[in-house]
Parts: C-alpha cells; structure tokens; sequence
C-alpha cells in the first residue's frame, strides 16, 4: 500500500510573533509558545531542529513514501529551507511555499514564490482573523493571487478557522477559480462545531480534504482514535472516499504518540474496507498532488518483536 503524508511541517528554528506574542524554539524540543512553554517536538531533538533528514528516518520507518510539507505563521515563513528540501529530496517531498497574507503585498511575494518552483502555496487563514482586524480571503488581492495560483496550476493549501465562519469566503474562491486544486485542512477542524461545512465544500472537484492535525482532535479520546475512524466514514458519506487524505501534522502530534501511529489506526481499523483505506492512506494523495513514482519501503522488524 502506497502512503502518502498530506499535512507535515519543517523548520530549522521557530523564531517569530503571531498576534503580538512570541513563538521562539528553546531546548529539549520545547517552545515559549504565546506565553508559556510547549512540547513542541520531542524532546530528543534537543536542538529543536525539525529538520528533512529526521523526518526522512521517521518516514522510512513507518513505510510512508512521500509528504506534503505545510507550513504555519506559528512556526514562521520557511520558505528558504522548503525550497533546499525539495531540491534535495525531490521524490519524498513537495513543499507548500507561504505569503504573509497579514499585511499587505503578498500578492508579489505568490509570485517569487512560484518563480522560485513551488508548486503550492499555504495559507493558516484561521490567523487571518486577528483581534484588532481581518483579512478576507475573498479581498482583490487574495483573488488576485488566487488567479495566478490557478493559471500556474498551483495547489492552495488553507487550514481554516473552526466551523464555517470562512465557508462562504471558500465558495466564493471556489466560484471564481473553478480549476484552482484546494486542499483543506485538519479535516475541516472536526470535533469542532459545523466542520461538516468545511467537508462539504469536497463537493466542488476540485476540492480536497487532508486530516492534518486528526489526532491532535481527537487526543482526549486517544489511540487507537475510534471516534476519528467515524468521523472519516461520515466525511466520506458526505463528500466520498476519493476526497479524503491522510496526514500526520508532523512533528507535534508525535509529542504523544509515533508517526506511525499516527495511520496505522486506520490501518487496523474494521470499520473501513480495504479500499477506502487505500484511497484514505495515499491513492488519493498521490493523484490530487501528481507524485510519480513514489518510493516503495521495506517493513524492518523492531527489536521489540
């Protein structure tokens, strides 16, 4: 079975502000996180360098053949680092490249950007809603960069804000840029109110749903996550099993548990068939992002076993 990561992150150091409080890498893998410490990574990355190569370990030892890199205003504008991992690792990872959508002139930064080769863009649009003020995602330069986006064939990555308070905004996007490849994030924030309305947008075709961040959802209940098992039935009852992907959100959600825990709880589960686990773990990933080829992994037996 082909596995493919629809929702991941890398940086080499958190050093930045989201709403006027600081996200700043300390040691032992943990943050100052808007106030407090956080776990950001586990604690034997000591440096809290979330770098390609052990993600690449994590990878290789789970048997997941290629990852779509996100990216997130917490951990600041990566696009440096992104564009050296692809180029170094071609055929494991296609990273999201992201504008500062919070002040104005990122439409030429899009365009840098796509000039540079990234072949996605990633927009966290739920910090677009900001104490003081907010940014539509339906305003002339959005749409304006929407536009290029879809004339360039460029994914839109977007993780949006809980419920369907930016619904309307999406349909609106949708509407305009009928051939734009949307995929939409941590699983439309389920386990919040209305993420159904998230899902449905899956209606358009050319709209995806990836579960970045599932685990994350639905930690309370934890491993082996049944609820969220549900939750992916209800999704594909609603939008169909060929618009679901899957995705770790790498690294934090391995604060409380392995990467590869992270999808073998679907893996294992009776409720979904075989096909709709294929289709969920990679298939579709692999068709929606356009991977070729990717990397076929041996299982190696733990010492535990």
């Amino acid at each position: 079975m082909t596995i493919i990561d629809a929702h991941s992150h890398l940086w080499l150091r958190q050093d930045t502000e989201v709403n006027g409080l600081k996200i700043q890498t300390l040691e032992n893998g943990k943050s100052l996180f808007m106030g407090e410490i956080r776990q950001m990574v586990p604690p034997f990355i000591i440096d809290g360098r979330n770098t390609a190569e052990i993600f690449l370990s994590n990878m290789d030892y789970a048997q997941v053949s290629a990852a779509v890199v996100t990216q997130e205003y917490i951990d600041g504008l990566q696009n440096d680092y992104l564009r050296e991992v692809e180029q170094r690792y071609p055929n494991r990872f296609l990273c999201c490249g992201m504008v500062d959508a919070r002040q104005p002139g990122y439409y030429e930064h899009a365009e840098t950007l796509i000039g540079q080769g990234f072949k996605a863009v990633k927009l966290p649009a739920e910090r677009l809603i900001m104490k003081d003020r907010r940014v539509l995602l339906t305003c002339d330069e959005m749409m304006r960069m929407f536009r290029l986006m879809e004339k360039n064939d460029i994914v839109f990555s977007v993780d949006l804000a809980p419920g369907a308070e930016q619904v309307p905004e999406m349909e609106e996007i949708v509407a305009e840029c009928p051939d734009l490849r949307i995929a939409i994030g941590h699983f439309g924030m389920v386990t919040r109110p209305d993420w159904q309305q998230q899902v449905k947008l899956a209606r358009h075709p050319n709209v995806m749903i990836e579960s970045g961040g599932i685990t994350w959802l639905f930690n309370d209940e934890f491993y082996p996550f049944t609820g969220a098992v549900w939750a992916i039935k209800e999704a594909a009852s609603l939008v169909g099993s060929g618009k679901l992907m899957w995705g770790s959100d790498y690294p934090r959600t391995i604060t409380a548990i392995t990467y590869r825990m992270s999808y073998d709880f679907v893996l294992k589960s009776t409720l979904l068939t075989e096909d709709e686990k294929k289709l969920f773990l990679g298939e579709n990933a692999k068709r929606f992002y356009r991977f070729e080829n990717p990397v076929e992994l041996p299982y190696i037996k733990n010492m535990s076993e």
